[in-house]
Parts: C-alpha cells; sequence; structure tokens
C-alpha cells in the first residue's frame, strides 16, 4: 500500500517511533456499519438531522457528543445506553486492512503499542475479539479519561503506562479530534485517509490507505534500514 508524503521522511516518522499509539474505530476495526445505524436511530429520535450529526461522531466519545448535539439531554444517561447498544451490535464490523499483520508484527518485534478509543471498554475489547484482533496490555478508554479527545488525556496516558515519552509515540489516527489530541499530547501522527481527518488532513506527518501500509516500516529492523 502508498505511503504518502516523501519516502526518506515517512520512514523517519514511524521507524525511529519507540512506540505506537492507535485509534480503535476507523483504524483498527471498521465499525461504521454499527455507528452509522445506532446513530442514525439515534438522531431520528431525538428529531436531530443525519447531516448535523454525523460531522461530530469521529473522535468523540457518546457523551461528549450528546452533549454538543442535544445539550438538553442527559448526556451521561444517553452516552451509557448508546455505548450499551453499540457493545451489543457487531453486525457488519471487521478488522481492517492489515491491522491483525501488524499489530502482531509489532508484538513479535517487541515494539510497545496501546489503543487510545473513544468507546467504552466493554465495546473495544468486544469488537477487538470480534475481529481477531489481541487485547493490548495497554487500553485505554472512555472510561479511563476525565476528558476525551481533542483532549490529549488519553494519548498522553498510554505513553505513560507505555513508560515512553509521548514525543517519542507515533499516533494512528483516523479523524480530526484524534489527530489534534495527538498533537497537543506531543506526538507524532500518522493519517488513514479519509473524510473523518477534515481539516486535520494537511497537519499529519504522512498518511496511509489503512494500518497495511505501515507494514514493515515500524520496529527494529525498520530503524535498521534507515541511511547513517
Amino acid at each position: 500500500m502508498p505511503v504518502h508524503g516523501p519516502v526518506n521522511g515517512a520512514a523517519d516518522v514511524v521507524a525511529t517511533a519507540r512506540a505506537v499509539l492507535f485509534d480503535l474505530d476507523g483504524v483498527l476495526v471498521d465499525s461504521s456499519p454499527v455507528i452509522d445505524r445506532v446513530w442514525r436511530e439515534w438522531a431520528g429520535r431525538h428529531g436531530l438531522a443525519w447531516e448535523a450529526v454525523e460531522p461530530v461522531l469521529p473522535g468523540r466519545r457518546a457523551v461528549e457528543t450528546v452533549a454538543v448535539l442535544a445539550p438538553q439531554l442527559d448526556a451521561e444517561a444517553e452516552g451509557r445506553e448508546l455505548e450499551r447498544v453499540q457493545t451489543a451490535d457487531l453486525a457488519g464490523i471487521s478488522a481492517c486492512a492489515g491491522a491483525v499483520a501488524l499489530t502482531e508484527e509489532l508484538t513479535r518485534a517487541g515494539v510497545p503499542w496501546a489503543i487510545v478509543t473513544s468507546g467504552s471498554r466493554a465495546t473495544a475489547t468486544t469488537r477487538l475479539r470480534a475481529t481477531g484482533l489481541r487485547v493490548p496490555e495497554v487500553l485505554v478508554t472512555a472510561d479511563d479519561v476525565a476528558v476525551g479527545k481533542p483532549d490529549p488525556e488519553g494519548y498522553r496516558a498510554a505513553a505513560l503506562r507505555l513508560g515512553v515519552a509521548a514525543g517519542d509515540c507515533v499516533v494512528v489516527e483516523d479523524a480530526d479530534a484524534g489527530v489534534r489530541a495527538a498533537r497537543a499530547a506531543g506526538a507524532r501522527v500518522v493519517g488513514i485517509e479519509g473524510p473523518g481527518l477534515g481539516p486535520s488532513a494537511g497537519s499529519v506527518d504522512l498518511t496511509v490507505p489503512s494500518p497495511a501500509g505501515l507494514l514493515g516500516l515500524i520496529g527494529p529492523a525498520a530503524r535498521d534500514r534507515l541511511p547513517r
């Protein structure tokens, strides 16, 4: 899969990383059928136009999305119910191209990696297991932070738990809110191509069509190939 950006610069960005922090939905797991189904139903129930709801969804916790879109509602209660429904709905989800191979490659190479997701722990672990992805030792979810993306709390917490400075991490993201969170944490960023990157599309260090584009670019072997 092609990497977009100067080849040497792209290699430097990912090969020199000491750890990799992944977003989950849209990066490792394609959960778009569920997200679309659940949020369309919620929007219809509350009389909200889908065109107003859809752009707000990428990268944000359910509770914060509700607070933005429908401040008159009990955001905590609505967010819990939305997560419950999404955890139970696995129809149509799948691993993103190269996601299993990439995370297994990192594990074999001894490169620390973690997931930082705006979904709940129950939703994240259910989706990981359903798609054949391992549940990493460090999994930071909506349940673990006081403020979600674009706040950097989640990415800073993941780096701390891995014992690596955030500036030595590369974050893989598909959403504007996530890119802004990663940048605020001081990390380098690989963007997954797509409309979710929004205004952040031009600010990532490189973009790839899917995790498959990073196979072989991260880890000790990749660092050994860099010009000296």
